[in-house]
């Protein structure tokens, strides 16, 4: 039988085999009612880089591909079970298929003292059609086919399921079939089980109810902050305001379904062994989320880390992508547009001993970045944790009413009064060019001098601001000579020239620098 036929009668195969229950026990029984689902997620996802094909399940590939998703979880299911006094056997199906059996935790919240795990196991050995087949060698099948339009039935011990099904009819002819619709089998032999399975071996003192707690990690699901922004023009060239919605989205692809949860977002760089993950981090907030009373997310600190919790309970199914509103959207939050022009595109590290190489740094750029800005704060409609995410930013076309994207941009995690940038890509009216004027060393005298001029045009029909970035790489140790302008230092190896620019013109920044050692 081909692969694609063995496909194709998969339901069949399994079409009369019934699951377990969620709790199925050999001396106890499952009480009704009062069960609740709890998950907490973490992600090690570093923001944007989530990439599509993990928004859904591969076919064929359920688990190599939810095993690729970058988070784990913490899942716990609270029900009640009746268990007889002594030693009984409990099983549990509702687990993820991508749980870490060392992490199950098994406890009774009814009578924690006396009731103990003397064992666990975790069963895996899933039912398959190829399983199956095997385990029904020598043993009675019955086989459907069609032949035309006459549908007829073969009985008998199935002597091999390779290549094809071998049947021994009751007659002693001996049968080699390849096409066939569907094959009718038993009772599902020992062995195998249709969900992953946790059994344990429970010692109670007391018999009667429970009320237990089962907890275990899975992996294949994670979350990080999407933002939607919208960009309108204001006064003048550079500012604006900008509408600031943000969704936590989740992805579930653990091999289960956790119904009417409660959910929970841990933020923080939370240690795992062997390796560490990189966890998106989310400071404090000062103030409750408002979208609280509409059952949204709620944040506190939760030891060295902090916990968002959902309001409401949510159902996160296997194999799905769940958006959640993270807060109520910010309306016209002040903004300004930021130009940077950053020459020195070759160089993006600094040297060990002094770099005397006058041919360093002689290729220029010519592209002027765009950047959005605004305050994180509470006065702009904000003031709050901005977890790491990825930002994109549309305006509106006036002319239709469209919206248009312009760009988008990834951040880090962002506490409340700090500010936010984000780059949208380079300016096409504006451009710059960066050139080496003068350079002089002295090894002996241990010094060197580097003049350079960096011209930025405007072909915009308003005047810009521009921000014009170098970096002094060449050696640690540095002074600046002369300048045609004023600068700002940014840090040890960095200046910032602010220039405006008119209509069609052309601004030059000229500057010296000496380095010593």
């Amino acid at each position: 039988m081909s692969r694609s036929a063995s496909r194709r009668n998969a339901t069949q195969l399994l079409a009369g085999l019934t699951a377990v229950g969620a709790f199925g026990l050999s001396t106890g029984a499952p009480a009704a009612g009062n069960e609740s689902t709890a998950i907490t997620i973490y992600s090690s996802a570093r923001p944007g880089a989530v990439p599509p094909e993990l928004y859904r399940p591969v076919a064929g590939q359920g688990m190599p591909n939810g095993m690729a998703v970058p988070g784990y979880a913490m899942v716990r299911h609270e029900r009640p079970v009746n268990l007889t006094a002594g030693r009984a056997t409990l099983r549990f199906t509702d687990v993820a298929a991508l749980i870490d059996p060392t992490t199950v935790q098994f406890s009774s919240l009814t009578d924690p003292a006396n009731t103990r795990v003397l064992e666990q196991n975790f069963q895996f050995d899933l039912v398959s059609t190829e399983k199956l087949l095997s385990k029904y060698v020598d043993r009675q099948v019955a086989i459907e086919r069609a032949v035309g339009n006459q549908a007829s039935t073969i009985e008998g011990t199935l002597l091999s399921s390779i290549d094809g099904l071998v049947l021994r009819s009751r007659d002693g002819q001996i049968h080699a079939v390849r096409d066939y619709s569907s094959v009718r089998f038993g009772e599902l032999p020992g062995g195998l089980i249709t969900r992953p399975t946790l059994v344990w071996d429970v010692s109670a003192a007391k018999g009667g109810e429970h009320r237990t707690r089962v907890s275990y990690q899975t992996s294949g699901i994670t979350w990080w902050a999407d933002y939607n922004l919208i960009f309108s023009e204001g006064a003048n060239a550079n500012s604006g305001f900008l509408d600031v919605g943000a969704w936590v989205s989740i992805i579930n692809q653990s091999g289960a379904t956790y119904p009417d949860a409660k959910l929970k977002l841990i933020a923080g760089d939370v240690q795992r062994a062997p390796e560490p993950p990189q966890v998106m981090m989310m400071q404090r907030a000062s103030k409750a989320m408002e979208a609280a009373d509409a059952g949204g997310f709620q944040e506190k600190e939760f030891f060295e880390f902090h916990l968002y919790t959902l309001g409401r309970a949510t159902t996160l199914p296997n194999n799905s992508t769940k958006q959640i509103e993270l807060f109520e959207a910010a309306k016209r939050v002040p903004a300004r547009k930021v130009l940077v022009y950053y020459g020195l595109s070759t160089i993006g590290w600094f040297f060990p001993e002094p770099a005397v190489d006058r041919n360093l740094g002689g290729q220029s750029n010519t592209k002027v970045d765009v950047y959005l800005e605004f305050a994180n704060e509470e006065k702009a409609g904000l003031g709050i944790p901005l977890p790491a995410g990825r930002m994109r930013v549309a305006q509106q076309d006036k002319a239709d009413g469209t919206l248009e994207f312009i760009g988008e941009d990834v951040i880090d995690h962002t506490p409340r009064n700090e500010d936010v940038r984000v780059r949208l890509g380079s300016a096409f009216d504006v451009v710059g060019e960066r050139r080496q004027v003068d350079f002089t060393v002295n090894t002996s005298g241990k010094w060197m001098e580097e003049e350079i001029e960096v011209k930025v045009r405007n072909r915009k029909k308003e005047p810009v601001e521009v921000i014009v970035r170098e970096n002094l790489y060449r050696w640690t140790n540095w002074s600046i000579v002369r300048s045609s302008h004023k600068y700002d230092k940014e840090d040890a190896r960095t200046i910032h020239v602010p220039v405006r620019i008119e209509k069609d013109g052309e601004a030059v920044v000229r500057y010296r620098v000496r380095y010593t050692w």
